[in-house]
């Protein structure tokens, strides 16, 4: 969390707009060497858990999705990601803010979103790189 003793922690709001309890598990998807390792410190402190990989394969509370133009289809990677969401658990698609490397514009993200079932509620920046939108169910805002 931020304080003065350490700038470069991921700032208590911004966490606290992720909407996460102690004890959720979130599942992380697309994770490489570019993400935003203050954010996921930033999670785990948050829940009390560490955040599990793709190939867990239990019930989770949330979904991180790292995801950067030319990686593999995201509407896919959604589909992928949304299958062991507890019902009424929420999904984040973690792009490069633009002018920042593998920048994906918000009509990708939303039109992925719609063709996984889902809609994006909320967008906002994540650190120095990334932005963060929220996706729910259709039907389902947060």
């Amino acid at each position: 969390m931020a304080t003065q003793e350490d700038p470069t922690s991921v700032d208590e709001t911004m966490i606290a707009r992720l909407g996460l309890d102690k004890g959720h598990i979130i599942q992380e998807f697309g994770y490489d060497e570019d993400v935003d390792k203050d954010l996921r410190v930033g999670i785990e402190e948050a829940t009390g858990e560490p955040i599990v990989f793709e190939d867990y394969g239990d019930v989770t509370d949330g979904a991180l999705v790292w995801f950067r133009q030319g990686d593999e289809d995201l509407a896919d990677l959604l589909m992928d990601a949304q299958s062991l969401l507890d019902d009424g658990a929420s999904m984040w698609v973690l792009t490069p803010k633009k002018g920042i490397s593998g920048h994906v514009e918000p009509r990708v993200v939303g039109e992925s979103a719609s063709l996984a079932g889902l809609h994006a509620t909320s967008t906002f920046v994540v650190g120095d790189s990334w932005s963060a939108t929220q996706l729910v169910e259709k039907g389902r805002s947060k």
